[in-house]
């Protein structure tokens, strides 16, 4: 089960938006990351994913390993939240 979810975003970012309507259609509560108004924050969203790309979604679970999931990729996403 996901304890802890955070979305690194950007402005223009059209599957930023479908990764938010996503969590929120499962009801789920997430931390948002917007990196334009947090350029500082770019660095931490690469050494997550290894991409320089968005969304990156952090699920940490309750067992406080963490899962990375870049794009919108329900593939990976669904049960990274499940």
């Amino acid at each position: 089960m996901a304890k802890d979810i955070t979305i690194f975003t950007t402005n223009t970012c059209g599957y930023c938006s479908m990764v938010k309507r996503y969590l929120q259609s499962k009801g789920m509560t997430y931390q948002e990351v917007n990196l334009d108004t947090n350029p500082e924050r770019q660095k931490e969203a690469l050494e997550l994913s290894g991409a320089l790309t968005v969304p990156v979604t952090v699920v940490t679970k309750d067992d406080d390993s963490k899962e990375v999931v870049v794009g919108f990729n329900l593939a990976k996403l669904a049960p990274a939240v499940a």
